[in-house]
């Protein structure tokens, strides 16, 4: 699958945030401090670069905000060979919009995945390339809590982002009625969960911790 992938042109992209204390994770830092939930967002972010890389799919890019400065966006950069873009402005569908814009005008596939899913592997990555490849138009990843942890594009569509009530509950499916108006071919992979609230801190494995 590597090579097929590969040879359809398959580019990862990871959004992430500087791992700036008392601004990320903010929603766990009662039980972790800020400088915990700092740490256990590098954690996170090496990761999920760790798994896209170890995907072997396509070439990997850290989408980053507020921009790509930070000493631990230029850490990942060096040790893991990704490469670094900003985000820029807008609310996260016109970033999202944004990146997937820049990768399909350089590949035949994009796939897109947060920074906070420790169940993120590999196998996950090759899976939504391979959704792509044998034609699909979108192949999506759905989170517990309504939301989702990836998404994979062959073609892009504003009407994807736009508008969207991101961080609420019916992300996943409002996006799957915008899907179905497009007459879009979806691909859906397991449910995941990804890393929010105090209570998630129990399920994370032990390296993570």
């Amino acid at each position: 699958m590597t090579a097929s992938a590969a040879e359809a042109g398959c580019r990862v992209i990871v959004f992430a945030r500087a791992p700036e204390p008392g601004k990320v994770k903010t929603r766990l830092i009662p039980a972790l401090s800020a400088a915990g939930a700092a740490e256990l967002h590098r954690r996170l972010v090496r990761h999920t670069l760790g798994a896209a890389t170890g995907a072997r799919i396509g070439p990997v890019e850290l989408w980053c905000t507020p921009d790509t400065s930070d000493p631990f966006f230029r850490e990942c950069q060096r040790s893991l060979g990704v490469s670094l873009y900003a985000q820029g402005g807008g609310d996260l569908g016109t970033r999202m919009q944004r990146a997937f814009e820049s990768a399909l005008a350089r590949s035949r596939h994009a796939i897109l995945a947060g920074s906070d899913i420790p169940a993120l592997s590999a196998q996950y990555f090759r899976d939504a390339a391979q959704a792509l490849v044998q034609g699909g138009d979108v192949v999506i990843g759905p989170a517990e809590d309504g939301g989702y942890v990836l998404v994979g594009l062959s073609r892009c569509d504003p009407e994807l982002f736009r508008g969207i009530p991101w961080g609420g509950p019916e992300v996943m499916a409002e996006t799957r009625r915008r899907i179905a108006a497009l007459a879009w071919c979806l691909s859906e992979l397991p449910v995941l969960w990804d890393v929010d609230r105090p209570e998630d801190l129990g399920r994370l494995p032990q390296e993570m911790r």
